[in-house]
């Protein structure tokens, strides 16, 4: 469990911008920051990072948060763990109770899963460096292929014993469940119970997420034991934390070193990756020998648009370096390709060269895939027509994926020029494969009826619309601590399982049209925004003279009016802010922002970085400052918009209800409280007619 203090104390240290760049390559953008969203297929910059407010969003997918909510959102932690891994990374000590073996078994799927995996990679490198067995076998292995030991650390490698089940005896004995174990994949049960270990007898290669957990692991036989044997590597099987399709191996370890090159380079297999990190060469990943995928393109395409294909020249080099181009050209990355000498791999010929003789290679030999594509096909085709036929149906699908206009003239222009072929033809050829790709677009969409838009953004606002900088962050940053989910007396604490204080507003939809709904919302805004601030003073039953917030002005007014909030986000902001709205350093904007529910935390972002809405209600030539006086007007403002919307739903019922009716009684009673509406309506009119729109 984590106390209130430790707590504060990682909200206060934690900088979304910091935090989002371990996982996302962000440019400046006016006072924020944009890059690829990592929640969704992003192919142009709509991630927005907020330093002034410690917060970030995506405006096409909505998802986003506090430092706190992005790990969550990211990584899928629960809150609790969350606060460890932001704990981990300033600095901060968290002071727990040792977890029982009941406690440890309560623990979510996921957290116990990579708890196993941090235990199974502690005993491989156990195994393997304090062992006899380990070192004569395992570090002797990758030492005879050349790894130096600061490598062999770096990457974390590891031994797994040849004994059937030693690793699942150790781990059941430590507390650990054989349900977990074999989640993992780190155990394998038999139909007759029998337990063992699947890496038994192999060197270790962990796979780490981007953010350094580890998620799964390779396992290789070792050379003595490889006759016969017809797959040398074996890998963690799918579970809910590793899926080979969205992990690329090497990338914990490359990431800083691709944003500083903005280049990556993509090799095949584990030796690859280590030993071009032993040679110098530091950006690159593997995808180990498997077709790229989507989800791999796109976690790459978040830190560089520029990838280069690194295989050996022998035949299945050659299918390597096919597979997945269009892939990487349809995401808009820049693709390179280079084939090693024949009887050269990655591994091998990094180990011939250094990192500046490795690199100057690679820029004089690595081509674009036009002129791969073309000089390997035109050398396979030669004088056969049907053959190049489909060479030019194959290099003309590729050009059809690039999503830049101008990069795909340039090369429709290359393969003209090289193929001797007419380039208004080849112009038409790539047309007619866009529109097919369009429709199938089309079609997927439809089908999986992709919501796009966030329900929050106000009418007109595209989806993927960058709020406009403001420069303004209020006082979320002034003394005092706001804490997510609310400002509690010292000492409580955060448990595993603890939940959101509050109804999810998930089901929230906004009616932009509905002007109760904006007026609503609106309000909701102003208590987001300057909720704790000072609106004006009032005097309590003794007579004394109180300041009045801008919650609780609203708040008296609306009930004064016999009126309360109907839209389920803004009674949510009311009931939350009235609550803890005296409580001491309380901030409205921190207070939301930092919210554990991330589903009003991120309503409350949209809300507070939707300045249009508000700021036409301030008088034309008037400084737009936040002082109290006009505080007070523009929130005066807001409640009469609100009050003259529920008058006119009120007369519009009224008239309904007065050409149905048969009762001349009812009919009287009716047309009274029409007249009286329809003077609270001129009032609230004439009140609301004093200001003029800008």
């Amino acid at each position: 469990m984590i106390d209130k203090l430790t707590i504060d104390k990682i909200h206060e240290a934690a900088q979304i911008l910091d935090v989002v760049s371990d996982f996302v390559t962000l440019r400046k953008s006016g006072a924020n920051y944009k890059g690829l969203c990592p929640f969704h297929d992003d192919r142009t910059p709509s991630f927005i990072v907020s330093p002034a407010k410690n917060y970030c969003k995506c405006f096409a997918c909505g998802k986003g948060g506090s430092p706190v909510g992005f790990i969550m959102e990211h990584e899928q932690l629960s809150y609790p763990e969350a606060l460890r891994y932001l704990a981990r990374k300033y600095g901060i000590e968290i002071k727990e109770k040792e977890l029982s073996s009941e406690e440890r078994a309560a623990q979510s799927e996921r957290e116990s899963m990579f708890l196993v995996n941090e235990w199974a990679l502690s005993w491989f490198r156990q195994q393997m460096n304090e062992t006899q067995d380990g070192r004569a076998v395992g570090l002797a292995y990758f030492r005879e292929r050349g790894f130096r030991d600061d490598i062999i650390s770096k990457f974390q490698l590891g031994y797994c014993p040849s004994a059937r089940d030693s690793m699942t005896r150790t781990a059941l004995r430590e507390g650990y469940s054989e349900h977990t174990l074999t989640a993992t994949g780190l155990t394998i049960r038999y139909d007759d119970g029998t337990l063992t270990d699947r890496f038994r007898g192999r060197v270790i290669f962990p796979w780490h997420t981007i953010s350094g957990k580890v998620a799964g692991f390779g396992g290789r036989v070792l050379d003595a034991a490889t006759k016969g044997v017809a797959v040398k590597y074996q890998n963690s099987p799918e579970s809910p934390i590793y899926s080979k399709r969205r992990e690329l191996y090497g990338l914990y370890q490359a990431k800083q070193a691709i944003v500083r090159a903005d280049q990556v380079y993509m090799v095949e297999g584990y030796t690859d990756v280590i030993s071009m990190h032993q040679c110098g060469i530091e950006n690159v990943v593997a995808n180990s020998g498997t077709a790229l995928t989507p989800e791999q393109v796109h976690l790459l395409h978040r830190f560089t648009s520029n990838i280069t294909l690194l295989y050996d020249g022998d035949q299945a080099g050659i299918h390597a370096a096919q597979r997945g181009t269009d892939m990487l050209l349809a995401d808009g990355m820049n693709l390179k390709i280079l084939l090693l000498p024949d009887g050269d791999d990655p591994d091998s010929f990094a180990r011939k060269h250094d990192a500046t003789a490795f690199r100057q290679y690679i820029e004089q030999h690595q081509v674009d895939f036009i002129r791969f594509k073309t000089d390997l096909m035109l050398s396979e085709a030669r004088n056969d027509p049907n053959r190049l036929s489909l060479l030019v149906d194959d290099i003309v699908t590729s050009i059809a994926c690039i999503p830049n206009e101008i990069t795909r003239s340039i090369y429709i222009r290359e393969t003209s020029a090289s193929m001797h072929l007419d380039e208004q033809m080849i112009q038409r050829a790539v047309q007619r494969q866009m529109s097919k790709r369009r429709e199938e677009e089309y079609r997927r969409r439809n089908s999986q009826q992709l919501q796009t838009s966030s329900p929050l953004l106000p009418q007109g606002t595209a989806a993927n619309e960058v709020p406009r900088s403001t420069g303004e962050a209020g006082n979320a940053n002034e003394a005092g601590s706001a804490n997510e989910g609310g400002n509690t007396a010292s000492g409580n604490t955060v448990s595993a399982d603890s939940t959101s204080e509050t109804e999810s507003v998930s089901a929230i939809t906004l009616q932009p049209r509905d002007p109760i709904t904006r007026a609503e919302l609106l309000l909701a805004q102003m208590i987001v925004r300057y909720g704790e601030r000072k609106a004006c003073d009032a005097e309590d039953e003794n007579g004394q003279c109180i300041p009045l917030s801008v919650c609780e002005f609203i708040y008296y007014s609306m009930e004064q009016d016999e009126l309360s909030f109907t839209h389920p986000l803004a009674a949510t902001i009311m009931q939350k802010a009235l609550k803890h709205i005296h409580d001491q350093g309380f901030t409205a904007e921190k207070y939301f922002l930092w919210h554990k529910d991330q589903q009003l935390s991120q309503a409350a972002f949209t809300l507070s970085t939707d300045r249009e809405e508000l700021s036409r209600f301030h008088s034309r030539g008037q400084q737009q400052d936040t002082s109290e006086p006009h505080l007070l007007e523009l929130t005066t403002h807001l409640l009469a918009d609100l009050k003259i919307a529920v008058v006119r739903r009120d007369i519009t019922n009224i008239m309904a209800e007065m050409k149905h009716t048969n009762s001349d009684t009812k009919a009287r009673e009716l047309l009274i409280r029409y007249k009286e509406l329809k003077e609270a309506e001129k009032r609230l009119a004439k009140e609301c007619g004093d200001r003029v729109l800008v």
